[in-house]
């Protein structure tokens, strides 16, 4: 009985070891699928979301081909720590990045006046580039491992309701999406607050 006892924790490590295995292999799937300029999918903060690598031109136009979504509106910039948003913050003051860490990380994108390191489809029609710190575990970790920012738009066709698990993904999408990286959504019942960094005006409660 005793060494029945001993043996379970081994079992149970075995399995949790399996599961970081899984995860892990996962991770650079959709890794490798971003530096092939392709589309994956994720679970972000409130709702699922699509991205691809912001300086790869033929990815941003797959995407955007993908999501039938007007190259005017632009996309937003997620990262999972604030150097590697450093490059689209250099020229912001010091006050301004004080505002900027107040709120990050966690659910506020803010509209940062673009100083020239955005791709025109990531910011569109406007002189300002949205960015996030996002304090989703799944999606810091999948930065990290890209070992950058990515890009991240609702995981849904224009004009219809952003899909809220993978299921709903697989049923817009299909194989279109290299990589569906599994995981549960945030704790946010709706998409992030959009902030005006010059003007402090929210533009998206």
């Amino acid at each position: 009985m005793a060494d029945q006892q001993k043996a379970q924790p081994k079992q149970a490590s075995k399995v949790e070891n399996s599961a970081a295995d899984k995860d892990a292999r996962a991770l650079n799937a959709a890794v490798a699928a971003l530096n092939r300029g392709e589309t994956i999918a994720y679970p972000t903060e409130a709702v699922w979301g699509l991205g691809c690598d912001p300086d790869n031109p033929r990815a941003l136009e797959r995407l955007l081909t993908l999501k039938q979504r007007d190259p005017a509106k632009g996309m937003i910039l997620i990262a999972g720590d604030i150097d590697q948003l450093d490059p689209w913050l250099a020229g912001i003051t010091p006050s301004q990045r004080e505002t900027l860490l107040a709120s990050w990380p966690g659910p506020h994108t803010w509209l940062v006046p673009d100083n020239g390191r955005a791709h025109p489809l990531l910011r569109g029609e406007h002189s300002q580039v949205a960015l996030r710190l996002s304090d989703h575990p799944l999606v810091a970790r999948l930065c990290r491992a890209f070992r950058g920012p990515i890009v991240s738009t609702s995981a849904n066709l224009a004009g219809t309701l952003p899909a809220r698990s993978s299921e709903e993904v697989r049923a817009a999408f299909g194989q279109r999406v290299a990589v569906i990286l599994e995981g549960e959504l945030g704790r946010y019942p709706r998409p992030s607050t959009i902030h005006e960094l010059t003007t402090g005006r929210i533009l998206r409660p």
